[in-house]
């Protein structure tokens, strides 16, 4: 799709922010949520407001907005919008190609309990291995796509049933190629409001990473990733990022910013700390 490019003194031509949704009921209570939609926590509507706020504190302005079917990432859209003091006009688009990896027979799960019944190690797998999907639901099963309403306009075998991160970038890709890419070639700059494992899969995407190198690229709760493109829509690598790999730029590290200093510097003033944690140690798991 594109090709990274290695120096940073290209200039922009559009800008592509990735913010993963605030807390879940399920993130919070440690289980597998895929695409179950889930509403977001308290906490999860304060980690996007403080996204927001980031945004607003980086002058960040939007053209449009990219998110999902699961009503998580879109509250996480439409705050952010307000908290970055957008005006009510940006217009929302939502889109199935975006929502989270579906967790097939895990749905739903306690991640202890999967650990239980199917030990650590292929846990593991089925969460972090790029081409090992975890167990897949029956199109009869309950927990298909096919039978929630909202996407009974989507062939049943365009619907995923069990994903691993390859095959949610597979999923994604042609819902970036048709409708991201033409807005950031325009020279727009785009805001996707999304999940943590398809903006891992776009960023591997994006940078070109190694099916290695993704491994170590998470994605926190509703901390923005802004990324410079090029006319091409190469990222434009900030200075302190070239030469580096995913893995020594660290697990947080891309060729695109994250503006985590304004949420941890209003964590740090906040005389009710409770819940939110550093950015290093919180909202680590893409579910």
């Amino acid at each position: 799709m594109v090709l990274p490019l290695t120096f940073a003194a290209a200039t922009a031509h559009a800008t592509l922010t990735f913010v993963r949704h605030g807390q879940s009921v399920w993130n919070a209570e440690g289980r597998f949520t895929g695409w179950t939609d889930v509403p977001l926590t308290a906490l999860g509507r304060e980690e996007a407001a403080a996204g927001g706020s980031a945004l607003r504190e980086h002058g960040a302005t939007f053209d449009i907005v990219f998110t999902s079917e699961l009503s998580r990432a879109i509250d996480t859209a439409h705050i952010l919008l307000e908290h970055s003091g957008q005006q009510s006009d940006v217009p929302v688009h939502r889109h199935w190609r975006l929502n989270e990896r579906h967790y097939g027979m895990l749905t739903g799960q306690l991640k202890a309990d999967a650990v239980a019944e199917h030990g650590a190690a292929q846990v593991k797998l089925w969460r972090h291995a790029y081409s090992i999907p975890p167990p897949r639901v029956a199109e009869s099963h309950p927990l298909h796509p096919r039978h929630d309403k909202k996407y009974a306009h989507v062939p049943a075998h365009e619907l995923p049933c069990g994903e691993c991160l390859h095959q949610t970038l597979e999923r994604c890709r042609p819902f970036f190629e048709s409708h991201i890419a033409p807005e950031l070639r325009r020279g727009r700059n785009v805001l996707v409001a999304a999940h943590g494992h398809v903006i891992r899969a776009l960023i591997k995407e994006l940078e070109q990473l190694s099916d290695d190198e993704v491994s170590h690229v998470s994605v926190p709760n509703g901390v923005p990733l802004v990324y410079k493109v090029d006319k091409a829509l190469r990222p434009i690598a900030p200075l302190d990022h070239i030469g580096g790999s995913a893995a020594a730029r660290g697990r947080y590290s891309c060729l695109g910013e994250w503006l985590d200093f304004c949420i941890l510097d209003s964590r740090q003033q906040s005389s009710d700390g409770a819940g939110h944690g550093d950015i290093s140690e919180r909202g680590v798991s893409s579910v």
